[in-house]
């Protein structure tokens, strides 16, 4: 049976296996198997190893079947069908309990060997066990085998424990990257889908931070929210703000806006942070408008029920210092200028059915849209 002769000719195939190793986990970081599958690919061919398994350990500190390759049919479906226990009887069981190398030249002259449904499906003699292993513990198994009784080789064997610790970094990779997956699902039922991927990414330390940014800032309520809300059944007040809220979703994600409060019945958006934005103006009026016209209908169903609630909008483009605020165990992401507090005046001088744009807002706009002009008006801590 050939060799690997020489140092320098298994140094490059390794190089060669690692890479492809790599390629095949930056395609698919979410899936584990195919990454595995090309490390027993590479394992049983430099090594002249008919058939391979990889085993993961689960939580119940038994050994799964997580990837294959050259195996029947039959002895994969046995090995899905069976974890194994740390134990001498088997080579994985004896490769954890043992946390080194197990190489059985023979196992038809191995004493302690006693899995005979394997070794019938699988038709083994000569196999080998190579941890995978992480902060000491045995994460998982490698194990290849050959139908004839011929040993392995040392070259073989470290070149296996070699593709061993590719298989370790691999299942952490994919391990951290379903973390962060699963960290960004959660953290999006608290903050904006934006927020949310901003806090798990290399840039969203310094952008917490604090920075400086323009931006559009979006307020808006329900007009008579107050006195609906003091003289309805409670019931009744969760059910409108239900279907309010519900309609401020959907616009909001459609825009790509980032929600930085609710407040009952009244919400802040902004736009162009933590993304940037080219056309941030265009979209904040664009989900004012549609807020506007989903709002009204709503309204007509409300008032079919005695219930009179309007819809106001308050829109302001300026800078504000962008960042997290808050003490330790409840911290938000903010917007901090007068921008904010203007959109705030503005949504508070909305009527019913109004959208009121700042000039700057406005002078961004250019001919893109048709306004009225609502005259000047005296808002607290605004000259005019």
């Amino acid at each position: 049976m050939p060799r690997l002769s020489d140092a320098s000719g298994r140094s490059l195939a390794f190089q060669d296996a690692v890479g492809d190793v790599l390629s095949t986990l930056g395609r698919a970081t979410f899936d584990l198997e195919p990454v595995l599958a090309t490390i027993l690919s590479h394992a049983t061919r430099l090594c002249h190893a008919e058939r391979g398994f990889v085993y993961l350990r689960g939580e119940d500190g038994r050994y799964r079947h997580s990837a294959d390759i050259g195996a029947n049919e039959a002895i994969v479906e046995f090995n899905l069908a069976h974890p194994i226990e740390p134990s001498r009887a088997t080579l994985v069981g004896r490769t954890a309990v043992e946390g080194r190398v197990v190489h059985i030249p023979d196992i038809d002259q191995d004493p302690e060997y006693n899995y005979p449904v394997a070794r019938q499906l699988g038709g083994f003699r000569a196999i080998l066990g190579v941890p995978m292993m992480r902060e000491g513990a045995v994460v998982g198994v490698i194990s290849i085998w050959r139908d004839q009784p011929v040993p392995f080789t040392d070259d073989e064997i470290e070149l296996v424990r070699q593709f061993a610790d590719q298989a370790v970094i691999a299942v952490m990779t994919t391990q951290l990257v379903g973390t962060i997956q699963r960290q960004r699902a959660e953290l999006a039922r608290f903050l904006s889908p934006q927020v949310a991927a901003l806090v798990s990414s290399p840039d969203g330390e310094r952008l917490l931070a604090g920075h400086r940014r323009e931006i559009t800032v979006v307020f808006c309520d329900l007009r008579g929210f107050t006195a609906f809300s003091e003289s309805a059944e409670p019931e009744d007040v969760m059910q409108v703000l239900r279907e309010y809220h519900e309609a401020l979703g959907l616009r909001i994600t459609e825009a790509e806006g980032t929600l930085e409060r609710f407040t009952g019945d009244g919400v802040m958006v902004f736009f162009n942070d933590p993304v940037e934005q080219d056309d941030h103006v265009g979209r904040a009026l664009r989900m004012g408008l549609a807020l506007r016209s989903d709002v009204a209908a709503l309204a007509l169903r409300w008032g079919s029920l005695g219930h009179r609630l309007g819809f106001g909008v308050g829109i302001a483009t300026g800078y504000a210092t962008m960042g997290r605020i808050g003490f330790e165990g409840r911290v938000d992401y903010a917007a901090v200028g007068s921008v904010v507090n203007l959109a705030a005046r503005l949504c508070g001088e909305a009527g019913d059915g109004s959208v009121l744009l700042s000039p700057r807002a406005y002078a961004k706009l250019g001919e893109r849209v048709s306004v009225r002009d609502a005259g000047e008006m005296t808002m607290k801590g605004f000259a005019r």
